[in-house]
């Protein structure tokens, strides 16, 4: 076994988590002496974790009596069934002169909103929209880059009980409508431009389209730049907000009742409609970020990503902490790879947020930002999207800050949390998650539906936890809704990552072999993809690969395609030493059969690359919903090769 990369140090016993886990062992009467039995406590006492965690994260509302009435299905357990909240009311418990939320913006914009100004902003969005006869249940849909505007406005929809759903920007019409033609939102909120990769893009003949097909009771522009906008048909936010009323009182509603939708990633067909709750998005949220995260009011917190990823609603749900958020919109490697470590020095933050792709990227470009800026302030890096390849964790520690708690984490849009995460009282181990989420009963299924350890399988939840969806919308018998989760093993979530627990001295780690539908299958033997990536992305010459296995004389053989550096060219001796790293630091079977070069690799609009539709393509299987990705284009490179004809 590797030695720990960062340990807890006397600090440690300062944490959120120290202090839950003493109160944990008062409460319970039982030692705890380690993680392991923390965690088995919390899933085994689900009532008494629950409460506790409702009470010591100072959730604002009533519990009521109950925390668990279990139900015949997964699905059917309600939580806090008498109980009643508000989300807003919660993120904005914070009423003074604090940075709330401070927006860099990719032109060099900045602007900071206090907790107490938030909360007056927030005020007026809700006391508009019930203005304009908005009521709870109804849904607000933003189009919108990450900015302040959207923030705002998802706290007075949330204030009021309403659904808010958002989009980025960088989809077209027909993408959106997907998602939000289903959903028919009564309020559409729309950015009528923004900056990328130093260029303005024009939304305002995608917002009219919009506008056309969805038919909103109201539509309300932000001006991109400036105080006006070319969309005419629309009332401008500030002009709106000015109008507004009084705030009303926030409106307390059921524990499951509808906060936000999100949406599949599409790549597959229609894009799935998730409804989460304010109860359960709250507390598991709350959970992770104040106890796994130790997420303090001093702190600052930023992740980067658009408001059509799920890490947008987590991100925002660090207000409940009390501490600043800060938001970025652009390109993160515009105008150089170093771009996200200025806002670090430049905002003071203590947690940043990227994906496992940014990381390789930053290390691909050379760049050793430990050398090139100050950090001081960064104490925790999280990391999700994709697993963080070994080699990154060698790059963060090393060319980045060697004091740094490395928090990969892993759970996904259907949950809006994490099944595994970080904690600042357990090792940090290279290639793996530091630990299973509390509260959550996750294990590893073999193919007969049994736990195992240290052997690769499907990632399961065994018990209901609170952050399940409360549906999918347009789901009433909820066919779609089981299918998607308890086909494969009865009345048990099986979360579609093929995985592999960690045993350690104390806690569990956990490593993602890559997604359960995309494992290649090579002579019947089962690989994870990310098991190849990693391999094949320590070369210099490579820049990201995609790998699919190829039905093949009544077998499966594996097609890697490579995007090589600027200059580079896949010759015989490279292929040779691609096949070669495989090898001698996997099996044979994982050799590839098959190495192509690419000019591109097709990913989802939150950056994921797509196997699934490249496998398709390979088999002269149609592609369903190319609008959901954020390159279509690139799949054209993968039809009709002459080289997998052989």
């Amino acid at each position: 076994m590797s030695e720990p990369l960062w340990q807890p140090d006397d600090s440690s016993q300062h944490t959120h988590l120290a202090a839950f886990w003493q109160q944990a062992r008062t409460n319970s009467g039982l030692p705890l002496t380690d993680y392991q039995a923390l965690h088995r406590w919390s899933v085994e006492q689900p009532d008494a974790f629950w409460r506790q965690v409702w009470e010591h994260c100072d959730v604002v509302g009533h519990p009521g009596d109950t925390v668990l009435t279990p139900g015949e299905h997964f699905q059917d357990t309600r939580w806090f069934a008498h109980g009643e909240l508000n989300y807003a009311e919660n993120l904005l418990k914070r009423n003074d002169t604090h940075p709330a939320v401070v927006s860099v913006l990719e032109d060099g914009s900045r602007n900071v909103i206090s907790y107490a100004q938030l909360r007056v902003a927030a005020g007026k969005v809700a006391a508009q929209l019930l203005a304009a006869g908005v009521q709870p249940g109804d849904r607000v849909a933003g189009f919108m880059p990450n900015r302040t505007e959207t923030l705002i406005a998802a706290l007075g929809a949330a204030w009021i009980g309403a659904v808010w759903s958002s989009c980025s920007p960088d989809f077209g019409v027909s993408g959106v409508l997907d998602r939000f033609g289903q959903i028919e939102p009564k309020v559409l909120l729309a950015c009528d431009g923004y900056h990328y990769n130093g260029k303005w893009i024009d939304l305002g003949e995608r917002i009219d389209a919009l506008h056309d097909a969805l038919k909103p009771e109201l539509l309300i522009v932000v001006p991109g730049r400036g105080d006006s906008s070319t969309v005419t048909r629309a009332l401008i936010w500030g002009a709106w907000l000015d109008a507004a009323g009084p705030a009303p009182a926030f409106i307390r509603l059921p524990f499951n009742h509808p906060l936000f939708i999100l949406y599949s990633s599409g790549t597959t067909g229609q894009p799935k409609c998730i409804v989460h709750g304010a109860g359960g998005t709250l507390l598991q949220q709350t959970k992770e970020l104040h106890l796994h995260g130790d997420v303090h009011d001093t702190d600052t917190l930023f992740y980067f990503t658009t408001c059509g990823w799920m890490m947008w609603n987590w991100l925002v749900s660090g207000l409940q902490t009390g501490a600043t958020l800060v938001l970025y919109d652009g390109n993160p490697a515009y105008p150089d790879a170093t771009r996200l470590f200025d806002v670090i020095d430049a905002e003071k933050i203590t947690h940043f947020g990227t994906s496992a792709k940014f990381v390789q990227a930053v290390e691909k470009a050379g760049a050793v930002p430990r050398d090139s800026h100050d950090l001081s302030t960064l104490r925790t890096l999280y990391s999700t999207g994709s697993p963080l390849l070994h080699e990154s964790y060698d790059f963060l520690y090393e060319k980045v800050k060697p004091d740094l708690l490395v928090s990969s984490i892993s759970g996904g849009t259907d949950i809006i949390s994490c099944f595994a995460l970080g904690s600042p009282l357990v090792p940090v181990y290279r290639g793996e998650l530091q630990c299973l989420g509390l509260g959550l009963d996750v294990a590893v299924y073999n193919d007969d539906g049994e736990p195992v350890v240290g052997e690769k399988g499907e990632l399961v939840c065994r018990a209901p936890f609170p952050a399940c969806p409360v549906a999918f919308w347009n789901d009433p018998d909820e066919e779609r809704f089981h299918g998607a989760y308890f086909d494969r093993f009865k009345n048990v979530w099986a979360h579609g990552d093929y995985a592999e627990i960690i045993a350690h001295d104390g806690h569990d780690g956990l490593v993602i072999h890559g997604r359960s539908d995309a494992v290649l299958n090579p002579g019947g033997v089962r690989i994870g993809t990310a098991e190849i990536y990693r391999q094949v992305e320590k070369l210099e010459e490579v820049v990201e690969s995609l790998v699919i296995g190829q039905d093949w004389d009544n077998d499966v053989r594996v097609v890697l395609f490579v995007r090589l550096a600027e200059g580079k060219t896949l010759d015989d001796a490279l292929t040779k030493r691609i096949k070669d790293q495989v090898r001698a630091n996997c099996t044979p079977r994982h050799v590839p059969a098959k190495v192509v070069q690419v000019t591109d690799i097709p990913r989802t609009k939150s950056g994921k690359i797509t196997e699934l539709a490249v496998r398709d393509i390979i088999h002269g299987r149609p592609v369903k919903n190319k609008e959901a990705m954020a390159n279509p284009e690139a799949l054209e490179l993968y039809e009709d090769l002459a080289e997998l004809k052989s």
